[in-house]
């Protein structure tokens, strides 16, 4: 096969309808763009959840004077209660699971509120007594929450044990609902690249037909009549795929480490470095989907 040759008519087709090339070169971009940007979701989220998850403390709250329940009687707990509880976080039975804990008072908590809801009405009817004493405990290993809950729960002036873990996880599945449906929007997006490639084949071949017929008379091959076709809708593509990889590092650049994570400073932020990994992705994905869909439009034109 002449190189020199197949690539002359590769240059012919993209010339001749530069603008049908132009709309593949977008539909590609705008379509890689969402797959590109659902990665970025995928990694941050990772990102995220271990940076949170190795920093998520079990909370047990203890007991208010408004709080009516087995093992609340309507007051604030006790001084024998809060020791009950602060003797068996320094038992040996939870010693090896714990790395640290530290009691929050009444007043701290109000002070912690308050600085959390500043200028929230909220502040103006609040009393610290209405908030729980707390104890906040840092285990060595988050994921063995249930062994602080059940030795907390039930106990007299415990009111609660939480885990923010059971939180934090609410706000990952959010995310990642998120990044999925980004996923499907793509999906949506590259089924439409896909038929505009093959639109973009057809209408390549349909100009040149005098030229294939006379090719099929002098005995070419179906391989390097194809071939052109073929790579004219990878070029297009790739163009796509790689405009698409320049703006999702660009997402990550300006919008996450620019803009995010100036506004937003309490969490971790993927990387730029970490971000080019996706690059090479969506050239893969485009160069695939772009020959697979060349190759059937010039299959099933020749056969007609």
């Amino acid at each position: 096969m002449r190189v020199g040759l197949v690539l002359g008519e590769v240059w012919s087709g993209l010339r001749r309808n530069m603008s049908v090339v132009i709309s593949v070169i977008l539909v590609t971009f705008v379509s890689l763009t969402f797959v590109g940007a659902a990665i970025i979701m995928q990694l941050q989220v990772q990102q995220m959840k271990t940076f949170w998850y190795d920093r998520a403390q079990v909370a047990v709250y203890l007991c208010t004077n408004s709080e009516q329940s087995q093992t609340c009687s309507g007051k604030d707990a006790d001084k024998e209660q809060i020791a009950a509880v602060e003797a068996a976080l320094k038992s040996d039975e939870l010693k090896p699971f714990i790395d640290d804990f530290f009691f929050m008072t009444h007043d701290q908590a109000y002070k912690e509120f308050t600085k959390q809801f500043k200028g929230n009405p909220i502040v103006d009817i609040t009393k610290p007594e209405q908030l729980n004493q707390t104890f906040w405990i840092k285990l060595k290993d988050p994921s063995k929450s249930e062994i602080i809950q059940e030795a907390f729960s039930g106990i007299p002036g415990v009111q609660s044990v939480v885990d923010q873990r059971s939180l934090l996880d609410r706000i990952f599945l959010f995310l990642g609902v998120a990044s999925y449906t980004a996923i499907a929007i793509a999906g949506l997006m590259l089924v439409a690249a896909m038929l505009l490639i093959s639109t973009t084949i057809r209408l390549s071949a349909f100009s040149r037909r005098r030229e294939i017929g006379i090719m099929r008379l002098v005995g070419a091959s179906n391989r390097f009549i194809q071939t052109p076709f073929i790579l004219e809708g990878v070029i297009a593509a790739l163009i796509g795929a790689v405009l698409a990889g320049g703006a999702s590092v660009a997402i990550v650049k300006f919008f996450v480490q620019d803009f995010l994570a100036k506004e937003v400073p309490f969490t971790s932020y993927i990387t730029v470095d970490q971000s080019l990994i996706v690059p090479p992705i969506l050239i893969l994905v485009g160069a695939i989907l772009s020959s697979i869909a060349a190759k059937i439009a010039i299959t099933r034109y020749l056969r007609v």
